[in-house]
């Protein structure tokens, strides 16, 4: 799945909001909250032993940039930042790492979400798409 999206030039298709030189950050196709973002190495790795460091290093800077876009834009209560290594830890990608970035709200897990197993959110993915790629744009290493 992330290599695909990697190596294809769409984009905006592939929900592909900024390329870095070791790792890509993208949404998640079924965010938990809006702005949920992932960042994934162009490495095909199952583990963190197998990333370069300089991938780590990276994803790491690529995390911390996308932790302050999301809270310009989304002024969230927190964040959440973690990884899924391997299946049995509930990776839906186990073969690839990932790091998941999303920003969160108190009570943003409310009965429909839990009872109904249906996720509410505030905006599409083609607005949330734009909004944190311009955002990225903006905050450009120099």
């Amino acid at each position: 799945m992330f290599c695909a999206k990697a190596e294809s030039s769409d984009d905006r298709a592939n929900l592909v909001v900024l390329r870095a030189e070791h790792n890509f950050i993208l949404l998640n196709l079924y965010p938990y909250t809006s702005g949920h973002l992932m960042i994934a190495p162009y490495a095909h790795v199952a583990s963190l032993q197998d990333a370069s460091p300089v991938a780590l290093e990276e994803m790491m800077n690529l995390a911390r940039r996308a932790d302050t876009v999301l809270r310009q834009l989304y002024k969230p209560d927190g964040m959440n930042l973690g990884m899924n290594l391997g299946a049995c830890a509930g990776a839906g990608v186990a073969g690839h790492i990932h790091m998941h970035v999303l920003p969160r709200w108190f009570a943003d897990a409310n009965f429909v979400s839990v009872v109904g197993e249906t996720r509410i959110l505030p905006e599409t993915l083609d607005i949330t798409y734009e909004r944190i790629r311009t955002a990225l744009d903006l905050t450009a290493p120099s």
